[in-house]
Order: C-alpha cells, then structure tokens, then sequence
C-alpha cells in the first residue's frame, strides 16, 4: 500500500499534468493563433509581469488564510479564465485574462512547494529518513509526471501545424539565415499552414477548457487539506495584514535567498530560450514551423524522465554534483549552438539539444525547488513566493530584449547568468553544508482517526 503522502503527491502531480496540458499547448500556439499586433506574445509577457506581481504579497496571504489544498484550486480556476479568454481572442479579452492568470500563478506554486515539502517531512518523520531526501524524491516524482505534459500540449500544436500537406523546402538562401551565424531578429517562416479553421480552434480551446476544469476537480476531491490546522490557528490567530503582506520582502534579508536569485533567474532564462530562440532561430526557420511541437515533445519527455531519475539520485550524490552537471550540459549546448549551422539534412541534431537541455532543466527544476523548502523550513511560503518572482523576471527580461537584440548576444547572456549561477549558488551550498538548517517541529494534519504526526526537516548535505 502507498502512503497517504505519496498519494497526494501524486494527486497534485497529476492534477499540475492535467491543467498544463491545456496551458503549455495554449502558450505554445499564442504566436501563430493570436499573431495580430503580437497579441499572443503580449499576452504572455503580461502572464509573467502578473506573476511578479502576485509573488510580492498574495502567496502568503492565500496559503495562510485558504490552505495549500484550495489556493491551488483557486489558482487552477485562474488559469482555466486563460483558455476562456482564447476562445474569442482580442485585447479586451487575452490580456485581462492574462493578468487573472498572472495573479493566480505564484500562489499556485508556492501552494505546490509548500504542499510537497509539507509531505516530504511528515513522511520523513514517518519512516526515520532525512527530510531532504525525501523531498528530493517527491519533487523528482512531481517534475516526471508535471514535465510529460509538454508531450502531449505540443502534439495537439503538432497536428495543428501538420495539416497542410503543401509543405515546401525551405530555400538555401533562407537557411543560410538560421542559428547564430545571423543576428535572428527576422526569420522568414516556411509557413506550412495558415490559421486554423475557428471551428477546429473553438474544439481545440474547448478541450484545454476541459482539461482544465478536470484537474480542478482532481484536486478539489481527491487531496488532503494537509495544513488545515495551522490554517485554522492562523485564521482564529490572525497577523497583522502589513506582517503577512511583506512576508516575501522580509525574507529578503536572508543572504541565502539573495545568494540564489542569479541561480532562480536562470531558470527563467534558460526555459525562454529554448522555448522562444531555439524553436524559432534554429526550427523554424531550417526545418519549418510544423517541426516545433515535435522538437519541443522531445524536451519534455527528456525532461520528464530525467526528473524522475535524478530526484532518485540525489539521495546519493547531493544537489551540488547535479547542480554542476546541468550547468556543464548547458554551457556545452551553449557553446555549440553558438558554432552551429542548422541544416534539413542534419535532422536528428535538432532532437539532441531539447533532449540535452531537458535533462538540465529537470535538475535546475527539482533540485532548486527543493533546496528552498529545505533552506526555508519556517518561511516556506514565502521563500516559494520568492522563487517564482525572480525565475519570472528572468522570463520578462528575456521576453524583453527578444525583439531587439541578436541571436549571438542573447547565447551570451544566458551563458553569463548561467556561470553567475555557479559561482554564488556554492557559497550556499558550502555553508548549508558547515551550519544546516536546523530542525524544526511542525504540527501536521489530522486525519480519520485525528492522530498527530510530528515532522522534523533535517540537515542537507552537498
């Protein structure tokens, strides 16, 4: 028999699986459904400027006042307003919408850390394991089930793209454009179709709206409301406003969390590029624009599998060895994507880098999640909330200076973050080695039988 622990990680994972196949396939369709006066991207910009926002006070505030279980229900619901609002797309519509679910995002990952961490401990208590363990392991658990989502949102972009059969070569002139050999700003696209039918549109939306709703109903019914205590305490001893509102700046005085921020930034950074430059410098413009979902189906899945792997394996090397083996695989990828010339003929080579930096991103994914529930036992919401602001700046400056700087800069700017990253993230590293976290207790959740479990999140190693 599982553990109840694990089966509400597997509730969250398969409810985060369920509404992220509706989103990802969304966000990854904005620039070519939504293409009038770069509404789509406008709208994801908005999306990530939002969740800036909501990562300064909401987090806290939902999560102490509603608990992880129905802060992640209502974020769910705000990102269900996203696929309303593409069902008749316009200004007045995409980008309130992207605002609703900018809101709604930060409270809904820092929710999902909270909540995982939570379980993580009470299980480790449990079983008279190292918490970060098995942290580690849940988050590894979460990420492999969470990450196969871009599989199947970008097969639905897949057939989309694949309809027409009139697909023509691309011209030696063109290719002779792709990857950093040319600045990049302006690609001709092999456009292999045109705009959907908005019938078949209003059926796709429609099934993402689906989706949606089911992983609400996932999550409202099957999970646990683990923390349903400490809400209660927090709501009949309620903080002062102003105390919960700058829970995420206060946590701003831990040189820890300072530390980090270069290493949360880049995050943020390397998902743009590869979901924005790589997709369209190097496939869209050598192999055509139907090839995109494909690509980006073999980055999940890498990504999905490695998440699962290396959450197993880092029970027995650490984080720090993974840390440098993602940072070695992106700085490679880096390096030669900077020298490459993509080129029809060399297909499988355009399979090899998502596939090397799925691998990576699941080790910054789960490793840098759970290192923040693991350095912030007391102050978990805002810690993830803080997590979620600086990965989305990261998002918003590369969204920024997309359409004005080229190609060649911009591999420079994620390879200087990245070398940044590894340079500030061992002085944490190295003193939560020589002073861990100290242990806490934390009152967990009563079930059926209204037995108490006591948690204890103990000391990391590199």
């Amino acid at each position: 028999m599982i553990s109840r622990n694990f089966k509400n990680v597997l509730v969250v994972s398969i409810g985060f699986l369920s509404l992220f196949t509706a989103y990802g396939g969304l966000q990854s369709l904005q620039s070519s459904l939504n293409a009038e006066q770069g509404m789509g991207v406008a709208s994801l910009s908005v999306i990530y400027a939002s969740i800036i926002l909501s990562s300064m006070f909401l987090p806290p505030i939902m999560i102490k006042n509603l608990g992880c279980k129905w802060t992640i229900v209502a974020g769910m619901a705000c990102y269900v307003s996203y696929s309303f609002g593409n069902l008749y797309p316009g200004w007045y519509t995409l980008i309130p919408t992207s605002v609703i679910l900018g809101l709604g995002g930060s409270p809904l990952w820092s929710a999902k850390c909270t909540y995982l961490t939570i379980s993580g401990n009470v299980q480790a208590s449990k079983d008279n394991k190292k918490g970060s363990d098995v942290i580690n392991h849940y988050f590894g658990i979460f990420f492999f089930i969470f990450q196969s989502s871009a599989v199947w949102g970008n097969l639905m972009s897949s057939l989309i793209f694949g309809q027409d059969t009139s697909i023509s070569d691309i011209p030696e002139e063109v290719l002779e454009t792709c990857g950093a050999s040319d600045c990049g700003l302006t690609i001709e696209v092999n456009s292999t179709s045109s705009k959907p039918a908005q019938k078949l549109v209003w059926t796709l939306v429609g099934c993402y709206i689906g989706v949606g709703v089911l992983a609400m109903l996932i999550v409202a019914i099957f999970l646990d409301n683990i923390d349903h205590q400490q809400t209660s305490q927090f709501r009949d001893n309620r903080e002062p406003f102003c105390h919960t509102f700058l829970a995420t700046f206060r946590l701003l005085k831990d040189w820890r969390l300072l530390t980090l921020i270069p290493l949360t930034m880049y995050s943020g950074f390397e998902q743009s590029f590869l979901s924005g430059e790589y997709t369209k410098n190097y496939v869209t413009c050598a192999l055509g624009i139907h090839f995109v979902g494909f690509v980006m189906m073999c980055f999940g899945a890498a990504n999905s599998l490695s998440s699962f792997l290396f959450g197993r394996i880092a029970r027995y090397t650490g984080r720090a060895p993974l840390f440098f083996f993602a940072a070695a695989i992106n700085f490679a990828c880096i390096i030669a994507l900077l020298f490459w010339r993509p080129h029809p003929e060399q297909l499988p080579v355009f399979f090899v880098f998502p596939a090397l930096w799925g691998m990576a991103d699941a080790i910054w994914q789960t490793q840098t999640n759970a290192l923040y529930g693991i350095l912030f036992p007391r102050d978990k919401e805002a810690a993830f909330a803080n997590y979620r602001m600086w990965e989305s700046l990261g998002f918003v400056i590369a969204f920024a200076y997309s359409t004005f700087m080229c190609l060649e800069y911009k591999l420079y700017i994620v390879l200087a973050v990245l070398v940044l990253s590894m340079i500030t993230y061992p002085i944490v590293e190295y003193y939560e080695h020589k002073n861990p976290t100290k242990p806490i207790e934390q009152a967990t959740f009563e079930n059926h039988k209204k037995t108490e479990e006591s948690d204890i999140v103990s000391q990391t190693w590199m």
